[in-house]
């Protein structure tokens, strides 16, 4: 699975679109798009799903029970 600055550097990049030109797109300011390709953590998830939407993805929540539940049924540990 790609991490996301990768994905969002890659399919940025697939769209041909500078930092500049993907930001102004997706709505953000250009530290976000920075940001998130530089993959840093203090990211509000508000705009990381502007961002994701220009590709039909979004991010959301997950519980870390289901998680658990999930990972131990397919026989797989969680860090």
């Amino acid at each position: 699975m790609k991490s996301l600055d990768a994905f969002v550097k890659d399919k940025r990049k697939e769209a041909g679109l500078t930092q500049e030109e993907f930001a102004e797109k997706a709505g953000v300011a250009l530290t976000v798009i920075r940001k998130i390709e530089q993959g840093k953590n203090d990211l509000q998830l508000e705009k990381v799903n502007q961002v994701l939407k220009m590709f039909g993805h979004v991010l959301a929540p997950v519980s870390l029970k289901l998680l658990s539940t999930t990972n131990n049924e397919k026989g797989g540990d969680i860090l």
